[in-house]
């Protein structure tokens, strides 16, 4: 199912760059629905899982977070290695 925005998504496996893996990182941290992702922050949510799992998470994880709240907060779908270059000047991993 391609979506066009987070209103269109039924479950969090219709977001761009969310898959199985991803749905379980979000269940961790509390994200159950699409609109769960309203309000929230890639590197907060980031953060919280590292803490939560005790370990530092790939840097991808932080782009995809970024990515799929971008998408939630209105943004077209993109790929999540398209914030890459911003996360890293924004954020040293």
């Amino acid at each position: 199912m391609k979506v066009l925005s987070i209103g269109e998504a039924k479950k969090l496996s219709d977001i761009p760059n969310i898959g199985q893996a991803m749905v379980k990182d979000l269940g961790l941290l509390g994200i159950k629905e699409p609109q769960d992702l309203q309000g929230k922050d890639g590197y907060v949510l980031y953060t919280k899982l590292c803490k939560i799992t005790g370990v530092r998470q790939d840097p991808c994880v932080l782009d995809t977070f970024i990515a799929i709240v971008d998408f939630a907060h209105g943004a077209p779908a993109r790929p999540w290695f398209y914030y890459t270059e911003g996360r890293k000047q924004k954020y040293v991993i």
